[in-house]
C-alpha cells in the first residue's frame, strides 16, 4: 500500500475544495461581516494541503483498489471536520452537531441541526450550501477531473470508488475528460436554475444558495420554511431541476451531444413514471379530501415527490399534515430514489429494475426448470456478478438500516422515527418521518447520536460497500 499516494490524491482533493470554501468569506465581507478568522482558517487548511501535495509532487501516485477506497473514507471524514470548523467559530453549535451539518453538506443529506437558519451569518449559509454543491457531483470525481497526473488505471480506481450505481461507465475514452463534461453539464444547470429563481422573484442570494442545493440534490435553505412561501414559478422551478438532477448526468451528456434516445432507458422511464404515478396519486387524493384546488395539490405533490425521490430534501409545506395516504407516498418516494450516475443518494431505480427482473427470473425458472434465460437491461445482458453485487447492496443497505433503526429505538425514540430517518441518513434524503419531519430538523439529537448519524450519512454516499470493504480482513491481505 502506498501512503503517499493517498496522501498525494487526499492533498490534491483538498487544496481543490479549501480553495473553493475561500468563497464564502468573500460573501460574508460584503455582508458587512467579520470573516477574518474564517478567511485566516479556511486559507490555512488550503496551505497545508497544498504544501503536502508539494513536497509529494516528484513521487509517482500509484493509486489501486486500496488506495482509492482508504482515499475515499479518508477525505470523506477530514473535509467533514474541516467543513465544521467555521459553523464552531462563528455559530452557537457544538463539534458533534458542526460535524452533522457538515457531513449533511457534503453528503448531500441537507439534514440540519440549526433550528433558526434566518439568523445565520451569509458566509455560513453560502458555507452550507457550497458544501452540497462541492459534494453533489462527488469529490473524487472532482479530483479525477482536474488532476492529469493520477495515471489511467489509478483514474478508474477512483472512478469505481465514488461512482454510484451497479457499474461505471463512461462518455470519452479518458475518465478525466468525462469527469470535467460532466462538471461542465453541472455547472450549466446550476447557471439556469440561479436564472429562473431570480426570474420568479428570488433574490441573488437565494437564488444562488437554492441552486446549489438543487442541482447537487442536496436540500439546505436558507430559509426555515425552506421553499414555502416563494412563488409558484419558484416551486415549479425547483421541481423540474430536482427531477432532472436525478437522472444519470451521463445521459445529460449524450443528449447536448445529439443522442436524442440518451434518455430513452429503462431506469429512467421507471424513475419518471413513478414520480408523475405517486405525484397524480398524492394530488387526487388530497384534492378529494380537502379544499386544496386540484392545481395547488397537484403543484406541492409533485414537488414532495420530487424532492423525496430525488433525494433533495426541500419542503413546500408540511405534508406529514395531509394524512396517512400522503406519509405512505412519501415512504414510498423516500425509498424508491434516484437514477445511478446522478447527484441523488438513495437505492437507485437501477438495482430494483434487476432486483425485480431476477425475482420474476426465478419464479420462470421454478415454474419451467429447464429453462435457460438471462437478465437485460435496455438490450443488453447483465452479467451474473453484477446482480450478486445489486443483492449484496440491498443486503448491506437493508442491514445498515436496521441497526440504525434499532439504535435510535432503543435510545427512546418512536418506531417511525427511528426507521425513517435511518433511511433518511443513509438515503442522503433530509428530512424524515415524525420528530425529524419535513418541518422539524435534528437538533434534538445528542452529540453521539449526531456522530452515529453523521458516520450513516458517509455509508450510504459511498454506498455501502466503499466502507463496509475496510472492515474486511481479506481487504487488507488481497491487495
Amino acid at each position: 500500500m502506498s501512503i503517499k499516494s493517498i496522501l498525494k490524491f487526499v492533498s490534491a482533493v483538498g487544496l481543490v475544495v479549501f480553495f473553493l470554501l475561500l468563497i464564502p468569506p468573500i460573501v460574508g465581507f460584503f455582508h458587512n461581516e467579520d470573516v477574518f478568522i474564517y478567511t485566516v482558517v479556511m486559507f490555512a487548511l488550503f496551505i497545508v494541503n497544498l504544501s503536502t501535495f508539494l513536497i509529494l509532487q516528484n513521487d509517482e501516485m500509484v493509486l489501486g483498489i486500496k488506495e482509492s477506497i482508504i482515499s475515499v473514507n479518508f477525505i470523506w471524514i477530514l473535509l467533514g471536520i474541516g467543513g465544521a470548523i467555521p459553523m464552531v467559530l462563528y455559530t452557537k453549535i457544538d463539534p458533534a452537531g458542526a460535524f452533522f451539518e457538515a457531513i449533511s453538506g457534503f453528503t448531500t443529506t441537507g439534514a440540519s441541526v440549526y433550528t433558526d437558519v434566518e439568523i445565520l451569518p451569509k458566509s455560513i449559509l453560502f458555507h452550507r450550501s457550497l458544501m452540497h454543491w462541492i459534494g453533489g457531483i462527488g469529490i473524487i470525481v472532482l479530483g479525477v477531473g482536474l488532476l492529469p497526473l493520477i495515471n489511467p488505471s489509478g483514474s478508474v480506481s477512483l472512478f469505481k470508488a465514488e461512482s454510484t450505481g451497479i457499474s461505471m461507465d463512461k462518455i470519452t475514452p479518458k475518465i478525466k475528460d468525462t469527469a470535467n463534461r460532466i462538471w461542465a453539464v453541472y455547472i450549466l444547470f446550476t447557471l439556469a436554475n440561479f436564472v429562473l429563481l431570480m426570474l420568479f422573484g428570488m433574490n441573488w442570494f437565494d437564488a444562488i444558495n437554492h441552486a446549489f442545493a438543487t442541482i447537487s440534490t442536496g436540500g439546505f435553505s436558507t430559509k426555515n420554511t425552506s421553499l414555502a412561501g416563494f412563488s409558484d414559478g419558484v416551486v415549479w422551478t425547483t421541481t423540474f431541476f430536482m427531477v432532472i438532477s436525478g437522472i444519470n448526468f451521463l445521459a445529460h451528456i449524450r443528449f447536448f451531444n445529439g443522442d436524442k434516445a440518451a434518455f430513452n432507458t429503462e431506469e429512467n422511464k421507471w424513475y419518471i413514471g413513478l414520480i408523475f404515478f405517486l405525484a397524480f396519486a398524492m394530488a387526487l387524493e388530497h384534492s378529494i379530501t380537502s379544499e386544496n384546488s386540484f392545481y395547488n395539490s397537484l403543484m406541492h405533490s409533485f414537488f414532495t415527490v420530487a424532492t423525496l425521490a430525488s433525494t433533495t430534501g426541500f419542503a413546500s409545506l408540511d405534508y406529514e399534515k395531509w394524512g396517512q395516504f400522503t406519509m405512505m407516498i412519501a415512504i414510498l418516494a423516500m425509498i424508491m430514489s434516484a437514477n445511478a450516475g446522478s447527484t441523488a443518494g438513495g437505492i437507485k431505480m437501477i438495482r430494483y429494475v434487476l432486483f425485480f427482473k431476477n425475482i420474476a427470473l426465478e419464479i420462470k425458472r421454478t415454474i419451467q426448470p429447464d429453462v435457460i434465460t438471462s437478465i437485460f437491461v435496455d438490450g443488453k445482458q447483465i452479467k451474473s456478478s453484477i446482480i450478486s453485487s445489486v443483492f449484496g447492496f440491498f443486503a448491506l443497505f437493508i442491514l445498515t438500516a436496521f441497526f440504525v433503526t434499532m439504535y435510535l429505538f432503543a435510545r427512546g425514540f418512536d418506531l417511525l422515527t427511528a426507521f425513517s430517518t435511518s433511511i433518511s441518513m443513509i438515503g442522503n434524503i433530509g428530512p424524515g418521518l415524525n420528530l425529524t419531519g419535513p418541518s422539524q430538523n435534528y437538533a434534538f439529537f445528542s452529540w453521539y447520536d449526531k456522530i452515529i448519524l453523521s458516520f450513516a450519512m458517509i455509508i450510504g454516499r459511498l454506498e455501502c460497500y466503499t466502507v463496509f470493504m475496510m472492515l474486511s480482513r481479506n481487504f487488507w491481505k488481497k491487495f
